[in-house]
Formats: structure tokens, C-alpha cells, sequence
């Protein structure tokens, strides 16, 4: 069984990649988080990234955590360094449609000898949404800075009705409906491999006019 290393936010994408890792044979040895210094990073997730000790051991797998500047170029390095040294032979990654992340994740691997896995790429981003949702996937957007959505989408879950209001979206703005372009952020707070479930208990929305973030303070892991 081959070891491997998932990058990992806490977010939709990369859970879902975890369990589609799981479920191919991967044994997950490690999460590794890059966590950038400036939101606006080219590579990497940023909001909530507070939770994702809580998170990892909601799923209980170790977690390694490095700091980014989050300097374009730069902070594919921070990712080389992360997983240097690191006994596995993987790296798993929720990349779906942006050839720049998933580009520069195939190059690290290819200076360490790793293979890169990603088993969303290409996927049909309303039947990935659609299929998150049918699986018991509890997915809340935890920032939002594209045409559309507004401060009421901040601490929304996922469902059916988000769904077909993001396609109206994409329809009218472009909207990526798999948020990969940083239209929108998600936190998991529970999933078929989750052994435990994340609650929010308390938070609140920092509104900048045309963005914002939900700024969770206090949560907590329950039992399924």
C-alpha cells in the first residue's frame, strides 16, 4: 500500500480527494497544510485555516503544517520543503480545474520522485457538487469575493438550493460552480470519513464591501 501525503484545508476539495486517496488504496499517512501569510495567495487556501488542527483530528491523521509567505512563485517552495523528507511515495491533491496549482504541485513532485494524485481533476463540477451533497457532506462557505455573492453566503451550507443559485451564477457572471478560482472558500465540518464532527460554536462575518470571511473563534468536535 502506498503512503501518501495529502494537501489539505479542511475544505470540500481537499476532504473529497482524501476519501477518493482512501478508497483507492492510499494509505494517507500524513495532511500537510501550507498556510499562507497573505489571503490573496496564488497556490493556497486561506479562511479558516485556525480549524485545521480541529479538523485533521476529526479525521484523525497526522497533520504537518508549514508557514507561507504566499508570495506567487515563492510559495511553491514552501510546499517542496513540506514534503521533503517525508516518508511517502503521494501526493494527493483536490485540484479540479486550475492547470497553475496543479502544474506546480506535478513539479514538486517531480524533484522528490513522488507521484501526484489528483482524482478530481476534470470532474463534472455540478455532479462533484451534487455528489458532496447526496453523501452527507456538511460543506459551509467560509468566504465569498466573486460577483454574486454576498455577505448572506458567509456561514451558508452547501445544498440543493445553494447549488441551483450558483448555477444561475455561473450563468451570469462565469462563476466557477467548484469555487476553485477563489470565488468562495469551504469549511467540511462533517463527511463520510470524518470520525468526528466539527461545530461551530461561535463565529462571525467580516464584511469589506465586495468580500468577506467568516471568522470562526470557537469550535469543537462532537461525535457523529
Amino acid at each position: 500500500m502506498a503512503r501518501a501525503a495529502a494537501l489539505y484545508t479542511g475544505g470540500k476539495d481537499s476532504t473529497r480527494a482524501v476519501q477518493a486517496a482512501l478508497e483507492d488504496g492510499l494509505d494517507v499517512a500524513y495532511l500537510i497544510t501550507i498556510m499562507p501569510s497573505r489571503e490573496d495567495s496564488w497556490m493556497y487556501h486561506s479562511a479558516a485555516l485556525n480549524l485545521v488542527d480541529l479538523s485533521a483530528e476529526a479525521l484523525e491523521i497526522p497533520l504537518v503544517k508549514r508557514w507561507s509567505s504566499g508570495v506567487k512563485e515563492e510559495e511553491v517552495e514552501d510546499l517542496y520543503e513540506a514534503l521533503r523528507g517525508l516518508n511517502v511515495e503521494v501526493v494527493v491533491s483536490g485540484a479540479i480545474a486550475s492547470r497553475y496549482q496543479l502544474s506546480r504541485i506535478e513539479a514538486v513532485c517531480r524533484r522528490l520522485g513522488l507521484r501526484s494524485y489528483a482524482p478530481l481533476w476534470g470532474v463534472d463540477e455540478e455532479e462533484y457538487l451534487r455528489g458532496l451533497i447526496e453523501d452527507g457532506y456538511e460543506v459551509i462557505f467560509v468566504s465569498a469575493s466573486a460577483l454574486g455573492l454576498d455577505e448572506g453566503w458567509l456561514g451558508r451550507r452547501l445544498d440543493e438550493e445553494a447549488l441551483e443559485e450558483l448555477k444561475k451564477l455561473k450563468t451570469r457572471y462565469g462563476v466557477s460552480l467548484a469555487l476553485e478560482g477563489g470565488e468562495a472558500e469551504t469549511l467540511v465540518l462533517n463527511s463520510p470519513i470524518h470520525k468526528r464532527r466539527l461545530v461551530i460554536e461561535e463565529a462571525f462575518k467580516e464584511w469589506r464591501g465586495r468580500s468577506g470571511v467568516l471568522k470562526v473563534t470557537k469550535a469543537s468536535l462532537a461525535d457523529k
